[in-house]
């Protein structure tokens, strides 16, 4: 029997090309050239450093697009006379004269004097019935979590929606309010006549919404509080009122602190609730202007009125009496911080 040709004999080249091949040395990678490694040097360090300024980007972008260039673009138009009723105003300049105007403004500073008073109204009752309320869920109750989840509804409801029905409570003829005091008044109270009876209302339209949002935020900085504490507390014989202040409250200083500051920023910008309560519908807050905010007296002179640069002045004096009182609540804190230490 004859053999096989070489060519068929050699493994590799069988039929079908099923064989193993031929062994051979595995190549070895080359070394990167100096030049190759310096450049990735160079873009891992590149990455290394800008890499954290990348991941907080967004927010300095939205930051610059929502927020900084309307607060300059604002400053602007602040100084100019633009009125979309008297074309060509846009850019007529006049300086400083929006700002001299508005200081000598009555209703700004009445509308100034009514922000601080609904402000005070609704800030300090808010917040104790918030701490209040978080003490409470703080406990082991049955159904506590729908409690918890209970006290958010005001927050999540619709501002215009609880409006209606607040309107329809201090209703001045056929108010639910006014019917539950006639025992002890002797006649009807309107409560969009007077400057403390309409303060009152709208105070209380806002502890309403957000009392059980502080309240969460109290809960949340309650259950960091270790509960050896309060062992420790109970077997000197301090009982839940004790507890309470000297235990609680301590811990939660900072969170205290910082639902102050956010409160009273928030009540200076106040207008929805305001807003809603007017009947009149004439952005006035009221007959004689007895309720009307800052940024409600805003809203009329920009919107209503057309008076884009008188609008924006106020806006800006808002601004900073904002930065003013924020400046005021961060010195106050320093300072108790400071006596503490």
């Amino acid at each position: 029997m004859s053999s096989p040709p070489a060519s068929e004999a050699r493994p590799g080249h069988l039929a079908g090309g099923s064989g193993p091949g031929p062994s051979r040395r595995p190549s070895r990678p080359s070394r990167p050239t100096t030049a190759s490694s310096g450049w990735r040097s160079w873009l891992h360090r590149i990455e290394h450093r800008a890499s954290p300024y990348l991941y907080v980007s967004p927010f300095f972008l939205l930051f610059a697009v929502f927020g900084l260039f309307p607060l300059i673009y604002t400053a602007i138009i602040s100084t100019t006379a633009w009125n979309p009723r008297r074309p060509g105003t846009q850019d007529v300049s006049v300086g400083l004269d929006n700002y001299k105007a508005l200081f000598t403004d009555d209703n700004f500073y009445n509308a100034l004097i009514n922000t601080l008073g609904i402000g005070l109204l609704s800030t300090v009752p808010q917040l104790l019935l918030a701490l209040a309320i978080a003490h409470l869920l703080n406990y082991r109750l049955r159904g506590r979590l729908l409690l918890r989840m209970g006290v958010l509804v005001p927050y999540i409801t619709s501002v215009a929606a609880a409006a209606l029905i607040f309107n329809q409570i201090f209703a001045r003829d056929y108010g639910l309010l006014n019917w539950a005091l006639q025992p002890f008044t002797d006649g009807v109270v309107d409560w969009r006549a007077e400057s403390w009876s309409s303060w009152i209302a709208v105070s209380v339209m806002v502890t309403w919404h957000w009392t059980g949002y502080n309240a969460l935020i109290y809960l949340a900085a309650m259950q960091t509080v270790p509960y050896e504490l309060y062992e420790s507390a109970a077997m000197d014989g301090a009982g839940k009122w004790r507890q309470f202040w000297h235990i609680t409250v301590p811990s939660l200083r900072p969170t205290i602190i910082f639902t102050v500051i956010v409160s009273t920023i928030g009540a200076l910008q106040l207008f929805a609730e305001p807003f809603l309560f007017d009947s009149s519908r004439n952005n006035n807050g009221g007959a004689e202007r007895e309720f009307q905010t800052v940024v409600l007296y805003l809203y009329q002179q920009f919107w209503v009125n057309g008076r884009y640069g008188y609008g924006a002045a106020i806006a800006w004096t808002l601004f900073i009496v904002t930065v003013i009182i924020a400046a005021i609540n961060f010195l106050i804190v320093r300072r108790i911080r400071s006596a503490e230490d």
